[in-house]
């Protein structure tokens, strides 16, 4: 198989194209290397099974010769991260809405099954139990940017199924929180990563809001092997996957764990939403995903645990994280 990755410099993207090359396919990764990094792909530069193209999405002449010689198209680009979000909202649609509306049309004109990567994002301010591929999105005002992501990606879903009514294979994949090796230290939306950078600097582990929140985290194997399901089986064709582990964990207790599994002196400090986020925010009490879907359609089933996920994870950082590196030569504060 030839597989194009949009946004595969990424964390998630990268991950995806080592498990394909593994396999013996051909991989095309297309990234501007906005959030993600040449880093993560630096590896495979030099395999004549991978091919990497530096630009943006939205680019339709490159775009177009790319989905028309691939035989399976991962939309993974788009605009992440919380915080980046909150500060650009009106990138964040464009990439997001146009860049998938530009994938989708050239896998139309040239017939690809396409899998479009989504969020969790897309559930809004979820208060009840488990959440099913079809269960009713609840959002805030559109004066709160926070859900201009959301409802961004749940354009893209609906553009994917209209695709699909016209008989585009294409499916969808909801990941949950999703963690791992090549995590961005910036962060990007992602609590784990901001964690580990923290409590590998020594400074304080910022908790947002009391910690309660409730959140499922899934490692990016499980993520990467979801993703590569919904891209073969037949019964994923048209259909909604709720990509992610049913083990729930609060905020705070994430925070503690992160701090002993690194062995950490920082303290844990709470600090209200808008001191980081400024006023358009508000965030949702608990997220966890209905998984019966994917194990019945996919087969999928998350396989690690988080313990396990954080301890692969931390020790990647404390590789790769500039202020690991920079503790151990003494540079740095």
């Amino acid at each position: 198989m030839k597989a194009l990755i949009t946004g595969g410099a990424g964390y998630i993207g990268s991950n995806l194209a080592d498990a394909l090359l593994e396999r013996g396919d051909e991989v095309i990764v297309i990234d501007d290397l906005s959030t993600g990094s040449i880093q993560n792909i630096q590896h495979n530069l030099g395999n004549p099974r991978f091919r990497f193209i530096n630009d943006d999405i939205l680019n339709s002449h490159v775009m177009e010769s790319l989905v028309a010689e691939a035989d399976r198209v991962f939309h993974l680009a788009a605009a992440v991260g919380v915080k980046y979000i909150v500060d650009d909202p009106l990138r964040t649609i464009l990439i997001n809405v146009r860049g998938t509306e530009n994938v989708l049309m050239l896998a139309y004109r040239y017939w690809k099954r396409t899998v479009i990567a989504s969020t969790s994002e897309v559930y809004g301010k979820s208060t009840g139990g488990d959440l099913s591929e079809d269960a009713d999105r609840v959002l805030g005002p559109t004066t709160i940017n926070r859900w201009s992501y959301s409802a961004s990606k749940a354009v893209d879903e609906h553009f994917a199924y209209a695709f699909h009514q016209k008989g585009l294979p294409v499916s969808i994949v909801r990941y949950f929180n999703s963690f791992g090796p090549r995590v961005n230290e910036a962060g990007y939306g992602s609590v784990i990563a901001n964690f580990i950078r923290q409590a590998l600097a020594g400074d304080p582990i910022t908790v947002h809001g009391d910690g309660s929140q409730r959140r499922c985290f899934t490692f990016v194997r499980d993520t990467v092997r979801g993703t590569i399901l919904a891209a073969e089986k037949p019964e994923a064709i048209g259909e909604a996957f709720n990509i992610g582990s049913h083990n729930e964990i609060t905020i705070l207790e994430l925070a503690h764990l992160i701090k002993r599994l690194t062995g950490s002196s920082s303290n844990i400090v709470t600090i209200p939403y808008q001191d980081y986020y400024g006023q358009s925010y508000e965030d949702t009490p608990r997220r966890r995903p209905d998984i019966r879907k994917a194990q019945r359609l996919l087969g999928f089933t998350a396989q690690y645990g988080l313990e396990e996920g954080l301890k692969e994870t931390i020790a990647w950082c404390r590789e790769h994280y500039s202020v690991a590196r920079n503790n151990r030569t003494g540079k740095g504060t």
